[in-house]
């Protein structure tokens, strides 16, 4: 074996042990890369079980999955922030998702949008202060006969109306206590202070 090819093979063995390393933190991810042999087409799917598994895509996470797939960072956040479903910042315990394609923007979808903002008083692509509601918006969601179209929870719902989409928001997040991140950001200092 020359000189060349035996760099070759010890730099390709190096680079597999720091690909399937990555530290516990991201053991899962690597499984899956790992079953797709590092091979950059299973980008989407590496993205998603990420998600699942950790509810958000942060830059670590991106760049580690860069690094292993051979990608640019530049081209994996395009990727995550091009589908709705990938989300950079934590989501809330429940997300509403407004289907503004063309057949719910006719049907009404853009007020029912503003209205959600005003009465959630959240925009859309963020998570209430309360960290309850994420509210944001896809281009299509594919139910143009049952337009205006919204996503709460995963569960598709037709045919709304701002009333009836406030109402079944309102019904999601009753039970659930309010943990406002201003009292966690006043208990948090209060904990640092002798």
């Amino acid at each position: 074996m020359n000189f060349s090819a035996q760099k070759e093979s010890v730099s390709s063995s190096a680079q597999n042990e720091a690909r399937s390393d990555g530290g516990s933190r991201f053991k899962k991810i690597d499984r899956v890369m790992k079953r797709h042999g590092f091979q950059q087409d299973a980008l989407i799917e590496v993205l998603t079980s990420a998600q699942e598994s950790y509810g958000l895509l942060d830059e670590e996470l991106l760049a580690h999955v860069a690094q292993n797939l051979r990608l640019p960072l530049s081209w994996v956040y395009g990727v995550a922030t091009f589908y709705h479903f990938f989300s950079l910042a934590p989501k809330g315990s429940h997300q509403c998702v407004v289907c503004v394609g063309t057949a719910c923007y006719v049907e009404g979808a853009d007020q029912i949008q503003k209205d959600l903002e005003e009465r959630f008083q959240v925009s859309s692509g963020s998570t209430t202060a309360d960290g309850r509601l994420t509210l944001s918006r896809a281009r299509c969601l594919g139910s143009c006969g049952l337009a205006p179209v919204v996503v709460l929870d995963g569960e598709l719902m037709g045919q709304q109306t701002s009333r009836s989409a406030i109402a079944a928001i309102e019904d999601a997040i009753k039970d659930e206590p309010e943990e406002s991140h201003q009292e966690a950001e006043v208990t948090g200092s209060a904990e640092e202070e002798p």
